[in-house]
């Protein structure tokens, strides 16, 4: 599974960005395809993600009420739209996939095994 991410960028305090994700071959209602993102000398943490079997949607309590994450499981794709940024939400943004049984999993790196390239978002304060 290759990954395509794009949307990252450089923009001001309670502004907006959207984030896309293309995965190549078909969507599995096994698996969740998400966000993952990383802020310099941070741990990578769990944002978003949505699980293909019932469309469930799950978030950091981070970015819960600002950021939207949606997904269209024909073209296996996903997008995290992102408002009333903060710089505390500057970072890498990595696009996961992985086969994901349970809920209360979404969150955890070890969850995903594919991973795309990393798209950078910049808050400006």
């Amino acid at each position: 599974v290759q990954l395509q991410a794009s949307g990252g960028g450089l923009v001001q305090a309670g502004g907006s960005l959207r984030l896309s994700c293309a995965a190549s071959g078909r969507a599995s209602s096994s698996y969740a395809m998400g966000w993952f993102r990383q802020a310099p000398g941070k741990e990578r943490e769990f944002v978003a993600a949505i699980k293909w079997g019932g469309s469930s949607t799950h978030y950091a309590d981070s970015v819960k009420g600002r950021f939207t994450i949606s997904g269209d499981y024909a073209k296996n794709t996903v997008y995290l739209q992102m408002g009333s940024l903060k710089p505390e939400d500057t970072a890498i943004y990595y696009c996961v996939v992985g086969r994901v049984a349970y809920s209360a999993d979404v969150l955890r790196v070890d969850s995903y095994n594919y991973w795309g390239q990393g798209t950078v978002v910049t808050v400006s304060s």
